[in-house]
């Protein structure tokens, strides 16, 4: 839900959405603002996170390198055992260390998202958070730009 500001004395309501929906977005971002979304709608395990690496392994032609964090599904015993197979398509897996959200670059665009990009109205159905999440993943690199610091 983002921050919103109104007069004194007036409500800003959202509708209520259907329980049980849920849009989860995992991607894969490069400094250069280029993205390969995954969105889901449903709740994220080991298999849905195996699966996107594996379709992610099949994009590249070089080296690559994808920083994660420490989330339990990335320390499942089913996403470790896929490791070597990415290793072998050029795909390398490294984690960074604990707490430290300010080095996953992907964050900060999740942050841009919710709290600065998405409209209020995003928020009258399911289906218009689907699509303005859609519209926004699909402008990230031309409409929408974040200046991440090089090194």
């Amino acid at each position: 839900m983002p921050y919103a500001w109104q007069p004194i004395g007036d409500d800003i309501k959202v509708p209520t959405s259907s329980h049980g929906q849920r849009l989860n977005v995992l991607g894969f971002l490069k400094r250069d603002n280029s993205i390969v979304p995954y969105m889901i709608e449903g709740s994220v395990d080991s298999k849905a996170i195996i699966e996107s690496f594996d379709q992610f392994s099949e994009q590249i032609g070089k080296r690559t390198y994808v920083l994660i964090d420490n989330a339990p599904m990335h320390g499942a015993k089913a996403f470790i055992h896929q490791i070597p197979k990415w290793v072998k398509k050029g795909l390398i897996v490294k984690y960074l260390p604990s707490y430290s959200p300010e080095l996953n670059l992907i964050e900060i665009l999740w942050r841009f998202i919710k709290y600065y990009w998405l409209p209020f109205s995003a928020y009258a159905s399911f289906q218009s958070l689907v699509a303005a999440v859609e519209d926004i993943l699909n402008r990230f690199g031309t409409d929408y730009r974040i200046a991440f610091k090089t090194a």
